[in-house]
């Protein structure tokens, strides 16, 4: 039996590790090394009524959303479904799916990656300055490198359908 990598360590609220993806917040809380891959951990603040994405799949890995505060919506294939605190929603990968701040008060929720890698392209991500800001030709790039797939087309009618707008910054640090 092995150990990860890292020791046994405290993150607190005001880890600063964080960026914007474009609407929505990340805040690196467990990266793969300190797991020995098997998953990351990530808090995604989101302002009130942000759409976090565009629907997209993963085919690396699988995300578990557990919500910490306020509401989050998702859209699980043809499925859509709200949670709040203390409801995890399950997004398998190669499921078409997106996901949002359902509330008018901010919404965190904790994103468990499994296996861990897609929270580089979170990093990745931020430093392009986030999706809005990013050239096309390099989103495109990074999203191909991680097995992302993307449909931006969608924006529009998810901003329609359930009354949402593109996020602005809101920092990380859950507290009770």
């Amino acid at each position: 039996m092995t150990s990860a990598t890292a020791g046994v360590r405290l993150v607190g609220p005001d880890n600063q590790r964080d960026g914007f993806l474009g609407s929505i917040g990340v805040r690196f809380m467990i990266d793969g090394p300190d797991a020995e891959e098997r998953f990351s951990l990530v808090e995604h603040p989101m302002s009130p009524r942000a759409l976090a994405a565009p629907v997209h799949r993963h085919t690396r890995e699988d995300e578990y959303s557990f919500v910490l505060e306020g509401r989050m919506g998702a859209l699980l294939g043809d499925d859509v479904v709200e949670a709040g605190p203390g409801d995890l929603v399950f997004k398998p990968r190669n499921e078409w799916h997106t996901f949002w701040n359902a509330g008018d008060e901010p919404c965190r929720i904790l994103e468990i990656i499994s296996p861990a890698g897609f929270e580089r392209f979170f990093k990745e991500l931020s430093d392009l300055g986030g999706s809005l800001a990013a050239d096309p030709e390099e989103l495109a790039q990074l999203s191909e490198r991680y097995g992302l797939e993307m449909r931006p087309e969608t924006v529009p009618g998810l901003l329609e359908r359930f009354g949402l707008q593109l996020g602005s910054p809101l920092g990380g640090g859950w507290r009770p």
